[in-house]
């Protein structure tokens, strides 16, 4: 904003600006928590009709447009929650968690939000959690990094989750690492047992793209994921086609909800 602006217009839009600087507005948003992660990312492309079931009345599947995960419509997510940081300042619970997201937007619209359809989740008290999808499981992850005297660096990622009620999601991935990208991102993640309720994540990040079909990437060395149990073999039923694999080693979050919602 520069001086020569009209006085009026310089202070309603730097009071503007400064908000959204200084993050969530006490009057606008409620702070949830700040999650720091760490995170591997599988890109599905289910058939379109598959997909489109995942949804609630008036929203549609809205294919990742471009970029690595190109023409994906269903993001697996498996997080380890490392630390959970409280809006008091205290700690919070940790976790493990696989979360299943569809890319999607409301009918008449153009603009795609994730919308959380399924999951599984270690911690019993976050089941079935604020987007009501979730499911309690059992979880183990195992990770490894080697970084030899050359600087070459491999890893390895073991993640299996294990549902009350006979779900199963397993990975294994050992791959080359390569160089991380950072990037700052904003999106409002809904629901799709109810599409109106959302959360703001604001999310600074660093991701090493392992494998893509649409730029042609490939450092896997080894990969196998297996999900079955309920919904999840019907999703998983061999139609599916992997578009991509992303690392992010590095994963924070501050997740807010808008001030007329509630958990």
């Amino acid at each position: 904003m520069t001086v020569s602006r009209r006085a009026a217009l310089s202070v309603s839009v730097a009071v503007l600006l400064t908000a959204r600087l200084l993050g969530p507005a006490a009057a606008e948003e409620k702070l949830v928590a700040t999650y720091g992660e760490e995170r591997t990312v599988l890109a599905f492309k289910l058939p379109d009709a598959t997909a489109q079931k995942l949804l609630p009345a008036g929203w549609e599947v809205a294919p990742v447009p471009a970029g690595p995960s190109k023409d994906a419509n269903l993001l697996v997510n498996f997080i380890d929650w490392l630390t959970v940081q409280n809006p008091d300042g205290k700690p919070g619970e940790t976790g493990r968690i696989v979360a299943m997201a569809v890319p999607a937007r409301k009918n008449g619209t153009e603009a795609s939000v994730p919308m959380v359809v399924a999951g599984l989740v270690s911690s019993p008290s976050f089941a079935p959690g604020p987007y009501g999808t979730f499911a309690p499981a059992k979880a183990t992850v195992d990770r490894h990094i080697h970084t030899d005297a050359a600087g070459a660096s491999m890893g390895e990622e073991a993640w299996e989750f294990k549902g009350d009620k006979g779900e199963s999601i397993e990975l294994q991935l050992k791959y080359a690492r390569g160089v991380a990208v950072r990037s700052k991102t904003e999106a409002k993640v809904h629901s799709a047992l109810k599409p109106d309720f959302y959360r703001i994540y604001r999310i600074e990040s660093a991701a090493d793209v392992v494998k893509s079909a649409a730029t042609g990437v490939d450092h896997t060395q080894s990969f196998a994921f297996k999900a079955s149990g309920g919904q999840l073999s019907q999703l998983f039923d061999g139609s599916e086609k992997l578009i991509s694999v992303t690392s992010l080693p590095w994963y924070s979050r501050q997740v807010t909800l808008p001030d007329e919602m509630t958990q």
